[in-house]
């Protein structure tokens, strides 16, 4: 249904007429949410009785309270509240010059300050000429309104204050004393708090300390919210606690009392300390849980200065909490649930795999299982994880940790943020799904293709070590002096022997990304401050730009997913340090990252020898 035609004009005198209070009255303590709701229903009320005119102020009088308010930004404090599907709610640009010389109408009857403050607001925003502070001004003194009590603050209250202070200060001089008045009503607020206002007190601490106001009421601020931290920490709300304990420390630094900022500092981290305790030894205890916060207790007393620790003993409190740390990560370990589904029917995928190399000359069957599968394709990788994203957010907006077989946290990942597609958070969340599904891809393909053409191979084909280097010798991709390390790691994994296979050929995959790197002009090496030049790891290596331009997104992304992304299977990192045991070598990835080394060496090799015999053809026709 179109809401209104865009050439009805209407004037102040529908906008009396029509009952817009209702819909506020209705909508009291909801916010701009509440009012955009009861303004749209009254609006399609309208339009929907054929009072155009009522139903086209009612609509923009909506469409002005859908904006989120985002006070951060100064040029753009207005984003729309939902984008979804291709399309969003309203942004300050949708509404046209008629739209804003309507609200400059009607701006001075309106005697709600939350409709008065955001149409003002806009009206400043967007009109040019002619423009003057006033609607600035209206907006600011409007917005001061808004109660600062803790079931405001929680609906949008806290921004319509934060976006008077970011107005003010941008007016300058040309807002009088309004930020003296401003400071006053916020200490004011501050100081009539109760602790039965939750985090009000905190946050009003907050709002203070972002725009750097009461810097003279610093020490009266921090005494209020130590008195707080404790009083919730002896009622056991560690997480009150933990949150005023902290604006404490940071408000006793502004008042000159480094002493008492850093007993804070370290009363945040036996809150959560505390708080590990407790969810280890609750009636449903998660020990993963308890790691992350003996995380956060050491993260917080190492914040502290080294010359700080010293009469407070906190190095070995550091050193306490580390061993609890490692007990609540081994133990977190036994609490990981694995989730099984109906099995797929691979079959036919079998089958081909197995007629791919049967009844060929060993060349052939060797080039037909080198290419047995594709390997990923990270142009369709990527499309189909966005795809899953945009179907299934929910479980993306939540933060996932990654851990190693023995329960240390090795990774993190972001949760996603919605509505904002091109953020390097989102992008971090879309690279982590891809390495998911490319580890799932995987799985798939050692069982349905790797392994059964294997087994025909083997049966099939008597294949020796001198084979291999005989094919290694002759391959362009492998590195001079390695052809004998490859051959021995590629005839081990033919043997069924992973376990010599991979310890001989990450290593050599590693040094053959470096030498094609180093060949193309690329720095791999780092230089220390005392002169130290250290060669880079392989996580660093395939993070180079010149690593795509050499082997291709596809092989460079494999390349990190199978090898050094914590995220991935990271064999390279882990079996550096020693951290695989026997199962991994017998694991569908071991296989795979076999025939990975075999396909890169091979099909460089079978390219080079059919360009050599098509060469040898050419040159006996002539």
């Amino acid at each position: 249904m179109q809401r209104y035609a865009t050439d009805l004009v209407v004037g102040v005198d529908d906008f009396r007429d029509s009952g817009w209070q209702s819909a506020i009255v209705a909508s009291k303590g909801k916010g701009y949410v509440g009012m955009w709701e009861a303004l749209s229903g009254a609006a399609q009320s309208a339009t929907e009785a054929g009072k155009a005119s009522v139903g086209k102020v009612l609509w923009l009088l909506s469409n002005a309270c859908s904006m989120m308010l985002t006070p951060s930004s100064a040029n753009e404090p207005f984003k729309p509240f939902m984008v979804m599907n291709g399309n969003r709610t309203s942004l300050p640009e949708d509404f046209g010059e008629s739209d804003i010389e309507f609200f400059c109408a009607i701006v001075d009857e309106i005697d709600d300050a939350w409709l008065q403050g955001r149409l003002a607001d806009l009206i400043w925003l967007v009109r040019r000429t002619p423009r003057s502070p006033k609607h600035g001004l209206m907006a600011i003194d409007a917005y001061r309104k808004i109660p600062l009590d803790a079931e405001t603050w929680g609906r949008g209250g806290n921004e319509c204050w934060e976006r008077a202070i970011s107005l003010t200060q941008k007016l300058r001089a040309g807002a009088g004393d309004r930020m003296k008045d401003i400071e006053s009503e916020i200490i004011a607020a501050f100081q009539a708090t109760r602790s039965e206002d939750g985090f009000l007190t905190v946050r009003l601490a907050d709002l203070l300390a972002t725009n750097h106001l009461a810097l003279g009421n610093a020490a009266d601020i921090a005494k209020k919210l130590e008195s707080f931290a404790r009083l919730f920490d002896g009622q056991g709300d560690l997480h009150s606690g933990r949150e005023y304990s902290l604006a404490a420390a940071f408000w006793f630094q502004q008042s000159g009392e480094a002493e008492k900022a850093t007993d804070m500092k370290a009363f945040v981290a036996e809150e959560w300390a505390k708080e590990a305790v407790a969810r280890a030894s609750s009636d449903q205890p998660s020990h993963a849980v308890a790691a992350s916060f003996y995380e956060k207790a050491i993260q917080t007393y190492r914040s502290i200065p080294r010359n700080e620790r010293i009469g407070r003993q906190i190095d070995t409190r550091i050193a306490d909490l580390q061993n609890s740390l490692n007990e609540a990560n081994e133990r977190s370990v036994c609490e990981m649930k694995s989730f099984t589904s109906d099995p797929i029917n691979i079959t036919q995928l079998v089958e081909t795999a197995r007629e791919a190399v049967r009844g060929k000359s060993v060349m052939d069957a060797l080039a037909a299982f080198a290419s047995i599968y594709p390997g990923e394709r990270v142009a369709e990788l990527r499309k189909t994880s966005e795809k899953m994203l945009n179907e299934y957010p929910v479980q993306a907006v939540v933060s996932v940790i990654y851990k190693s077989r023995d329960g240390r946290v090795i990774a993190k990942r972001p949760g996603m943020q919605l509505g904002d597609t091109s953020s390097r958070q989102n992008q971090e969340v879309l690279e982590a799904e891809m390495v998911k599904y490319y580890t799932m891809e995987l799985q798939i393909a050692v069982q349905g293709c790797i392994l059964p053409a294997l087994e025909v191979m083997v049966l099939e084909h008597r294949l020796r070590e001198g084979d291999f280097f005989s094919i290694a010798m002759n391959s362009p991709i492998v590195p001079p002096g390695r052809e004998r390390l490859f051959a021995k790691a590629l005839f081990a994994g033919y043997e069924m022997d992973f376990v010599v296979s991979l310890h001989l050929l990450i290593p050599q995959l590693e040094h053959l990304v470096r030498y094609r790197l180093k060949a193309a002009g690329a720095k791999t090496t780092t230089l220390s401050d005392d002169g130290i030049e250290t060669e880079n790891a392989l996580g660093t290596l395939v993070d180079l730009p010149e690593t795509t331009k050499i082997f291709g997104e596809d092989m460079a992304f494999e390349l990190k997913a199978l090898l050094c992304d914590p995220r991935g299977l990271n064999l390279r990192n882990e079996l550096a340090h020693g951290l695989l045991d026997d199962s991994v070598f017998q694991s569908m990835q071991a296989v795979y990252v076999w025939w990975f080394g075999l396909k890169l060496v091979f099909n460089t090799f079978w390219n080079a020898r059919r360009k050599a015999d098509a060469q040898t053809d050419v040159d006996s026709s002539g």
